[in-house]
């Protein structure tokens, strides 16, 4: 058996790449059954996110379960194999399971240290559990991993500090202002970045939000995107009201292409503002930096939040160091899990044999007893010899399983073998 993920990210692959490789949630079943038919392939999970699609697989043939594997691919997206070859990459056993605690700690994240992929590599083994994708290896990977990930996350800070200006924007908006709950919110713009405030301050706890932008089409296309979202308040307005509505604001973003200042400091003056924070993350600026100035209105723009973004950036490369060593640590024990599996024939076939006497002998017993002590007591009698079966069996399965060294496991193998006779020595064997 080995361990093989298959797949691409947003390392690899461009936006486009990947959403012609995108599983989503109602395929995924398909595309379990799928693989989990292949000879080669004894289990599998897909993860597939917006910045990766990764198929975790565990195989009898390792060629073949890549290649299935590939082919799979090609023929569930419709793309020619020859296309997706030079996108891919295929990681092996340790390797393998390493990739995947470091997506779960967020160490492979397009942002470093990001928390939402978690919770996407948790969703994706209780689907693989789901539709009978996961077995006892995939099943252990992700447990391990998953416990990397919350170890990365309780033990050091990679996921503190904003590190995009978006969401610095946000952060510094909470950090003056307090609670958003309450707050009149107004972003002008319907872009990518405006897009990101509104993720961001959904996530603060905004409830108020106001789009303004020249098109009207453009800022209702951008809502849908963000699909449902529960307990805010949408508004949508022309540019022409942009004036009146940062009148009843208690916050505004500016995030648009213009080339032009689009406020300024005359703008706000006869609004008489009983107290306005403006953010300008637009390059060029679309905020007269004089409005600052103004009673009651505090001002910040991209440069104000660069420093913040560089040194929280530079304080998750920093914890990196420290996630590397536990992810370190959580490989060790996920590699130890699995090399005790070798032990697990010689332990079934000694345990096996065991029953076979243990069987044998009580028949035996009973038959001498006679039936009417037989029927009567056979019970006590069972979980009598089956009791001091387990505990003569309890310590050599104990310290077998616990024998790191591997010759020194597969010595105590053979001697078990060859002392009670159980025909399996060359398995064991060196490959």
């Amino acid at each position: 058996m080995n361990i093989a993920v298959i797949g691409l990210s947003h390392k690899t692959a461009t936006v486009e790449v990947r959403e012609k490789l995108s599983i989503q949630e109602d395929r995924v079943e398909s595309a379990l059954q799928t693989l989990c038919s292949c000879p080669s392939i004894e289990e599998a999970a897909v993860l597939s996110t917006c910045n990766r699609m990764e198929l975790y697989v565990v195989t009898k043939e390792t060629e073949g379960g890549i290649r299935e594997t590939m082919q799979f691919l090609s023929e569930f997206s419709q793309v020619p194999l020859q296309f997706l070859r030079r996108y891919l990459f295929i990681l092996l056993r340790q390797d393998a399971a390493m990739h995947l605690m470091r997506v779960a700690g967020g160490l492979d994240s397009l942002v470093l240290g990001e928390g939402q992929i978690l919770a996407q590599v948790k969703h994706t083994h209780k689907l693989a559990q789901q539709y009978n994708g996961a077995g006892r290896i995939l099943n252990q990977l992700f447990k391990q991993a998953l416990n990397a990930g919350k170890r990365v996350r309780t033990e050091t800070e990679i996921g503190t500090g904003a590190v995009s200006i978006s969401s610095a924007a946000v952060e510094l908006a909470q950090m003056k202002l307090g609670s958003l709950a309450e707050k009149g919110v107004m972003i002008l713009g319907a872009g990518k970045m405006a897009k990101l405030l509104v993720t961001h301050l959904v996530a603060k706890g905004a409830r108020q939000i106001t789009i303004v932008n020249r098109s009207p089409q453009k800022a209702k296309e951008l809502l849908l995107q963000m699909g449902k979202t529960e307990g805010v308040n949408f508004q949508i307005k022309p540019i022409e009201e942009m004036f009146a509505v940062i009148a009843d604001s208690d916050l505004v973003f500016t995030s648009t292409a213009s080339p032009e200042i689009l406020i300024h400091k005359a703008d706000l003056e006869p609004l008489n503002h009983r107290g306005l924070m403006i953010v300008d993350i637009s390059v060029p600026r679309n905020v007269d930096g004089a409005v600052g100035s103004l009673a009651n209105v505090m001002s910040f723009n991209v440069d104000d939040l660069q420093a913040v973004v560089s040194s929280n950036q530079e304080n998750r490369r920093q914890m990196m160091q420290k996630a590397e060593v536990i992810l370190e640590e959580c490989l060790l024990e996920f590699d130890s899990w699995w090399r005790s599996l070798e032990t697990v024939p010689t332990i079934s076939q000694l345990r096996q044999k065991m029953e076979n006497i243990r069987e044998q002998e009580m028949e035996k017993a009973l038959s001498r007893l006679g039936s009417e002590f037989a029927e009567r007591h056979q019970d006590v009698i069972e979980n009598l010899t089956r009791g001091i079966i387990n505990k003569i069996l309890h310590d050599p399965m104990v310290q077998l399983r616990a024998q790191q060294d591997i010759e020194t496991r597969r010595r105590c193998m053979q001697a078990l073998q060859m002392l009670f006779d159980l025909e399996s020595g060359n398995q064991f064997k060196e490959s």
